[in-house]
């Protein structure tokens, strides 16, 4: 496992929650009106998480210099988590803008 360090943790959290935010709002002005803003989150989210996954296995494997860190996976889920609360709960607000 890497080094545990805050600086490096909190951003695993922003660039996941920006990666979140970028992927959900080109989903969301492009989508018609009567795709299910809910089930967008999920699928997003479900491809964020499991894109941090692959990236760490990736840099175990793939590499001779980095080891996988599964704090890592944890900061990233974390971001994606904080978008989807912010996302689901300004929900009516975007949808009115949108509109």
């Amino acid at each position: 496992m890497g080094d545990l360090t805050i600086g490096d943790k909190i951003l695993h959290v922003s660039a996941y929650f920006v990666l979140f935010s970028i992927w959900k709002l080109s989903f969301f002005l492009k989508a018609e009106n009567n795709v299910s803003y809910k089930s967008i989150i999920i699928k997003i989210a479900v491809a964020c998480i499991a894109f941090g996954m692959l990236i760490e296995v990736l840099q175990g494997t793939l590499t001779s210099y980095r080891q996988p860190d599964w704090l890592d996976v944890i900061a990233n889920s974390t971001g994606v988590l904080i978008a989807s609360i912010l996302f689901l709960t300004f929900e009516r607000p975007l949808k009115k803008v949108k509109n």
